[in-house]
């Protein structure tokens, strides 16, 4: 008579193959599409470790498994991430939020009134997940979201929807400035672009290729948007708005300089949490001399 895959066993197999396999965060990762199929928490998993799988639950399991060990990242595999405390439906229509955009958040975050009208612009908007989540931090602040891709728009709109904020973010289909409506301004001004170097992207990880190539590639230097967005940008603010840009580690000079030619004053850069440079940002001068 075969052994019974209870909780503890699947866990146990599942990271050791999963370290076998050079799977990131193996014993984690085994938990999360554990919890995921029994739709559980984590903790739960504990509480009943000696729980048997049945046969349906262990074949979808040992689809996720197979699925991961390809490459395909567990976000996707589970549907959602986790940003700023709130969760966000993912899949391979968006780029997965990552813990270094949480940064660029705090600083539009602390540019922003919390009790005051604002308004917000997002550009490259993918998930949603700066939108809804400053609309979520900010009850008074209203904010538009611009996308290229019609795929990532529908994300990001679902996203805002479930979090109870789509009456405060409007999503709008096109190239960074293109869909707003001439007279528009905005006190703050954010972005996660495409930024990775196109030479690069072949040396990404493998969960990381399966990210829509679209909201990666920053063309040849890697900062073919971003010259975009620091050119037209002042064109949209208000005088005295904040323009903050999440930007490649290695391109944090480039990025102050095009800040500063472009006439943003207190211009400057903020370190991620491997002490590298992330976020670029700079202000529009005011009227006031």
């Amino acid at each position: 008579m075969s052994e019974t895959w209870t909780v503890r066993r699947v866990i146990g197999w599942t990271t050791d193959y999963f370290g076998r396999r050079e799977v990131d965060a193996p014993r984690l990762t085994a938990e999360v599409l554990l919890a995921h199929v029994l739709r559980a928490t984590r903790v739960q998993l504990y509480i009943d470790l000696d729980r048997p799988l049945s046969k349906k639950e262990l074949a979808d399991c040992r689809g996720l498994i197979e699925r991961r060990v390809a490459g395909e990242p567990t976000q996707y595999l589970t549907g959602t991430r986790e940003f700023y405390g709130r969760p966000f439906a993912v899949d391979h229509r968006v780029l997965i939020p990552r813990p270094e955009t949480e940064l660029l958040v705090e600083k539009v975050l602390r540019a922003i009134p919390r009790q005051a009208p604002c308004r917000v612009l997002d550009l490259c908007t993918g998930s949603g997940c700066i939108a809804a989540t400053v609309a979520a931090e900010r009850p008074d602040a209203s904010v538009v979201a611009t996308e290229l891709s019609k795929d990532a728009s529908e994300v990001a709109r679902a996203n805002a929807a479930t979090l109870k904020v789509a009456d405060r973010v409007r999503v709008l289909e096109g190239d960074l400035f293109g869909p707003l409506e001439p007279g528009s301004f905005f006190d703050v001004a954010v972005s996660n672009p495409p930024y990775v170097p196109t030479a690069e992207i072949p040396g990404l990880s493998a969960e990381v290729r399966r990210e829509p190539v679209l909201a990666l590639d920053g063309g040849e230097d890697g900062l073919e948007v971003i010259r975009k967005l620091v050119a037209r940008a002042p064109h949209w603010l208000r005088p005295g708005g904040l323009l903050a840009l999440e930007i490649h580690e290695a391109r944090g000079a480039e990025v102050l300089k095009l800040l500063q030619s472009a006439g943003f004053e207190r211009a400057g850069l903020e370190k991620d949490f491997s002490r590298l440079d992330r976020v670029a940002f700079g202000y529009k001068p005011s009227l006031e001399r």
